[in-house]
C-alpha cells in the first residue's frame, strides 16, 4: 500500500520556485553605517522633521521684529467739485505722501513674546534629535530583520536537509524489513511540514527585504552577516546614571521642559497687559493742500507715544488665571514625561541584560543540542532509539540554532533602544554595533 503524502512534490518545488524567483539577484553586502547614511538622505519622515527644525530660526526672526523699528508710507490723491461762496474755483484736488515710523521702547508683551519664540528652538532641536535617533533605530531593527530572515530560510533548509536524509533512511530500513511503515510516514511528514516552512521562510525574506529597500531608498539591499563569534555589548553604566540622564537629556524631557517654560513666559505676558507701552513716532508728510489750489505743504512730527490700559473688563485677571492653570499642566506633563522616560529606561536597561544571558544560555543549548543529536543518530543506528527521536533532535537542533541568531540581533537592538530611552543614541552608537558585522 503506498506511503500517503499530504501534498504532491511537484507542487511544493514549484511554489518554492515561484518565491525563489522574488528573491533579489546577489549583490554586494552593504555595512549598517552605509545604510544609515543612505535612509539619512532618503527617509521622508526625517527630512520632514529636519525641515521643520530648518524654518525655526526664521519664525524667531519674525517675532523679533516685534521690537524692531518699521516705515511705512502712505499716498492719498483726491478730486473734489464744491460750490462754496467767494470760490473762485468750484473744483479742487489734493494729494500727498507721508512716511511714518514707530520705534517700540517698552513693550514687555512683545518681549516675553519673543523670548518664547526663542525657547522653541530648543524644543525643534528636541525634534530633531528624536527624529534621527527613532531612523537610526528604525534602520537597524530593518537590518536585523532581514539577517533573522535569513538565518531562519537558512536553518530551515539545512533542516529540510537533514530531515530529507532521514526520510530515505527510514524508507530504506522499511524496505530491508528494519523498521516499521510508521517511521516512514513520521519522516514523511516532518519533510512536508519542513517544505511549508521553507516556503513561510522565503516569503518572509522577501517581505523584509522589501521594507529595507523602501526604507533606505535602494534596491536589492543585502546586509553583512554578523561575524561569529561576536562579543556582544553590555552596559557601561549603572542603571541609575542612564535613568539620570535620560530625565535631563531625553528629547521628551526637553520638549516637555521648554513647554512649561513657555507656559511660564506666557503667565508673564498676560500680567504684562497691565503695563503701559511706550513707542518713538515720526512722521514726515509733504503734499498740496484742499481748497488751496496750488498751495503745498510739509508735516514733520517726533514725539513719544504711551499706551496705559485702564480697565479692560476684566479680561486681564482672567487670562492671568487661565495662564496659571495651564502653567500647572505643563508642569504635569513634565513630571509625566520624566516619569515615562526614567520606566522606558529601566525596562530597556534590564532587557538588554536579559537578552545578553539569553544568548549565554543558547549558546549552551547549541552545544547540548548538537551532542543530543549525535548521541541520537548512534542510538538510532544500533536500535535503541527510533526514527522519532532522531527527528525530534534534529528539530531541536535548528530551532535553538535559529533562536540563538535572533536573540544575538536582539540584545544588538536592545543596546541601540538603552541609548533611545536615556536620550543618548548617536550615529556613533550604530557604527559600534557595525564593526561587529563580517567585512
Amino acid at each position: 500500500m503506498p506511503t500517503p503524502r499530504l501534498r504532491s512534490p511537484a507542487l511544493a518545488a514549484a511554489l518554492a520556485l515561484a518565491l525563489v524567483a522574488f528573491l533579489p539577484a546577489p549583490a554586494a553586502a552593504q555595512s549598517l553605517i552605509q545604510l544609515y547614511d543612505a535612509a539619512h538622505a532618503y527617509d521622508a519622515t526625517y527630512l520632514a522633521a529636519r525641515s521643520q527644525y530648518e524654518s525655526a530660526p526664521f519664525r524667531v526672526d519674525q517675532t523679533r521684529a516685534l521690537l524692531r523699528p518699521n516705515l511705512a508710507l502712505g499716498a492719498n490723491a483726491g478730486r473734489v467739485e464744491a460750490f462754496l461762496d467767494n470760490s473762485p474755483n468750484p473744483t479742487n484736488s489734493s494729494y500727498g505722501v507721508t512716511v511714518t515710523g514707530r520705534q517700540p521702547i517698552f513693550n514687555r508683551q512683545s518681549s516675553t513674546t519673543i523670548a518664547q519664540s526663542e525657547r522653541s528652538l530648543v524644543s525643534s532641536l528636541a525634534d530633531l534629535d528624536a527624529a534621527e535617533q527613532d531612523l537610526m533605530l528604525r534602520v537597524s531593527q530593518a537590518y536585523f530583520d532581514v539577517l533573522g530572515a535569513q538565518d531562519t530560510l537558512t536553518t530551515t533548509r539545512a533542516s529540510k536537509a537533514a530531515i530529507s536524509e532521514q526520510l530515505a533512511s527510514a524508507k530504506r530500513n522499511f524496505e530491508v524489513g528494519t523498521a516499521t511503515i510508521t517511521d516512514t510516514r513520521e519522516a514523511q511528514a516532518r519533510f512536508d511540514l519542513a517544505t511549508a516552512q521553507e516556503i513561510a521562510a522565503e516569503n518572509d525574506l522577501v517581505t523584509k527585504r522589501i521594507a529595507l529597500d523602501q526604507l533606505v531608498g535602494q534596491t536589492n539591499v543585502v546586509p553583512r552577516q554578523l561575524a561569529v563569534p561576536v562579543v556582544l555589548p553590555v552596559p557601561t553604566a549603572s542603571v541609575d546614571a542612564y535613568v539620570s540622564r535620560a530625565a535631563e537629556e531625553h528629547p521628551a524631557v526637553r520638549r516637555a521642559l521648554v513647554a512649561f517654560e513657555v507656559a511660564q513666559l506666557e503667565t508673564e505676558k498676560a500680567r504684562a497687559q497691565r503695563l503701559p507701552t511706550v513707542d518713538a513716532v515720526a512722521s514726515v508728510g509733504n503734499g498740496r493742500g484742499l481748497y488751496q489750489p496750488g498751495a503745498f505743504g510739509q508735516n514733520t512730527s517726533i514725539g513719544l507715544q504711551l499706551n496705559m490700559p485702564l480697565y479692560s473688563g476684566g479680561a486681564i485677571q482672567n487670562r492671568i488665571k487661565e495662564t496659571l492653570a495651564l502653567e500647572e499642566r505643563a508642569r504635569n506633563d513634565l513630571d509625566a514625561a520624566r516619569r515615562g522616560v526614567t520606566q522606558t529606561t529601566r525596562q530597556a536597561y534590564y532587557t538588554l541584560l536579559s537578552g545578553a544571558a539569553q544568548v549565554k544560555a543558547l549558546e549552551a543549548a547549541e552545544a547540548s543540542s548538537q551532542l543530543a543529536l549525535e548521541a541520537t543518530q548512534v542510538g538510532y543506528r544500533v536500535g535503541i532509539r527510533v526514527n522519532v527521536d532522531v527527528l525530534n533532535a534534529q528539530s531541536q537542533l535548528y530551532q535553538t540554532r535559529r533562536d540563538l541568531a535572533r536573540a544575538r540581533y536582539d540584545v544588538l537592538l536592545a543596546t541601540l533602544r538603552l541609548r533611545q530611552a536615556s536620550g543618548q543614541l548617536t550615529p556613533s552608537d550604530v557604527l559600534a554595533i557595525d564593526r561587529l558585522l563580517a567585512p
